[in-house]
């Protein structure tokens, strides 16, 4: 039998100085500097048109006059834009358009880039692999005329399906000009366009997984859905919560050039979104006031979504887009 002796308790060192401290951050500071300078050209660029550009905000609260006063000049009208804007039934069409088109894709574009990851993690052939990876990012390097262009040549009046229907003596669809279906168009764009990009975040969070673990699976019987279940989906939750916050904190913001150059075919009752009614009331009409304010609100949702995303994230035991204080 062995003897078995006891550990002394360790005891805690005492706390750093601020000499210490300073020292620490000027070892990190001659460790870390070629990373800083790297980081610098991106910070530069986001303070120039990101920081500053955002002090303008101060005009959602004036009767803001380019020509007259500008920020400085123009008087305080205080929430009155605001007021407007809750009056305004454009804006509130705008806003019940982006809400129902972000819901209607949370349900139905979301979940389609973990099916792809899946689906491309599951061919064994490297080469099919990186062929069917290379086809389905392609149109993610498209812009949105020509998606629009190629959707209008194979669903338009004249496009190829309804060529086809014709020819068997059947009427022609025109789906590019159908405003009620118009929400099944855009987010099949969006599918088509983004999914294969959308697709990298997941498989990269795939390669994380231990192989050890399907092996173990395996051997005690688990069959391939079972072990799809337990093993490959909570390996991906972390980042499924994590880009799930980060949609529904971009929720009014769905899209500015997809919807603009389809707003002459369908309308604007059913294309009008938020970044439309901005730059229409905002820009087009030259009430820059109206729009920042619409701006601003727009802003404000989006912070408030991101807050009660994360909130629901920690209940869930994950991490979120930030930790608990």
């Amino acid at each position: 039998m062995g003897v078995v002796t006891a550990k002394r308790p360790v005891k805690p060192g005492p706390a750093p100085t601020a000499e210490q401290v300073k020292i620490t951050w000027q070892a990190k500071l001659r460790r870390d500097w070629p990373l800083l300078v790297m980081n610098l050209p991106m910070f530069l660029l986001v303070l120039a048109f990101w920081w500053i550009p955002a002090l303008g905000n101060v005009i959602a609260f004036q009767d803001y006059n380019p020509y007259t006063g500008g920020i400085t000049g123009s008087p305080i009208i205080g929430f009155t834009n605001f007021a407007l804007l809750f009056q305004d039934p454009q804006f509130l069409r705008a806003i019940a358009n982006t809400l129902s088109i972000t819901a209607f894709q949370l349900a139905f574009y979301f979940p389609v880039p973990i099916m792809l990851a899946l689906l491309l993690n599951s061919i064994v052939s490297a080469r099919l692999r990186a062929f069917v990876q290379g086809v389905v990012y392609m149109p993610y390097f498209f812009s949105w005329v020509l998606v629009v262009a190629i959707f209008q040549q194979m669903f338009g009046g004249a496009g190829l399906l309804a060529q086809i229907l014709r020819e068997r003596g059947h009427e022609g669809v025109d789906w590019m000009t159908n405003s009620d279906t118009f929400i099944l168009l855009i987010t099949s764009q969006t599918i088509w366009k983004d999914a294969g990009w959308g697709a990298i975040i997941f498989l990269a969070a795939l390669s994380t997984i231990d192989p050890n673990l399907y092996e173990a699976a395996a051997v005690d019987g688990a069959r391939r859905w079972r072990r799809m279940w337990h093993i490959t989906l909570p390996g991906l939750r972390p980042v499924i919560v994590l880009l799930l916050i980060l949609r529904l904190g971009d929720a009014l913001n769905v899209g500015f050039e997809q919807f603009m150059l389809q707003r002459s075919a369908v309308g604007s009752g059913a294309s009008e979104v938020f970044d439309t009614f901005v730059y229409w009331q905002g820009l087009r009409t030259g009430d820059l006031g109206y729009g920042a304010a619409a701006g601003l609100f727009k802003g404000l949702v989006g912070l408030l979504l991101i807050l009660a995303a994360n909130r629901v994230a920690h209940a869930m035991g994950e991490r979120g887009v930030y930790s608990r204080s």
